[in-house]
């Protein structure tokens, strides 16, 4: 049985944009919930930057999520720059986001279909391999 997703409205770093869960209504979303000082989240957002790098879909929005309240002391955008993380980052008010999500640690990737249900919970010890089999099955 699907969950429909919590409705989210949050603000990228530098506070210039604000994206809602509800604009991204009719595609697939792939939510990534991380934080800088997690080996785990370096991993990962390292394996889905090359993911959303080459990804040339207008039917999926790939939405990175730092939970400010796991990781309040870090400069967000100098760590990306640091990293060579390109993907535009959203910041979760301490843990509103992350807590509606029922997240359990960091990484976690939510896959969220076109009807904004929630299809898929990943972990910390997911295989990328199966998040993007995940994500290439919403896709068919």
């Amino acid at each position: 049985m699907s969950v429909i997703a919590p409705n989210f409205t949050l603000t990228n770093p530098s506070q210039t944009k604000k994206l809602s869960l509800e604009s991204l209504k009719g595609k697939v979303v792939l939510l990534t919930f991380w934080t800088s000082w997690c080996p785990d989240s370096k991993r990962d957002l390292s394996e889905k930057h090359t993911l959303y790098q080459s990804m040339k879909n207008d039917d999926v929005a790939m939405v990175f999520i730092h939970v400010t309240g796991r990781d309040s002391s870090v400069d967000v955008e100098a760590w990306l720059d640091e990293m060579n993380l390109t993907f535009p980052v959203y910041s979760d008010v301490g843990t509103k986001t992350y807590d509606a999500y029922r997240c359990m640690g960091v990484p976690t990737t939510i896959l969220i279909d076109k009807k904004q249900q929630i299809v898929a919970t990943y972990n910390d010890q997911a295989r990328f391999i199966l998040i993007v089999k995940g994500l290439g099955e919403l896709l068919d």
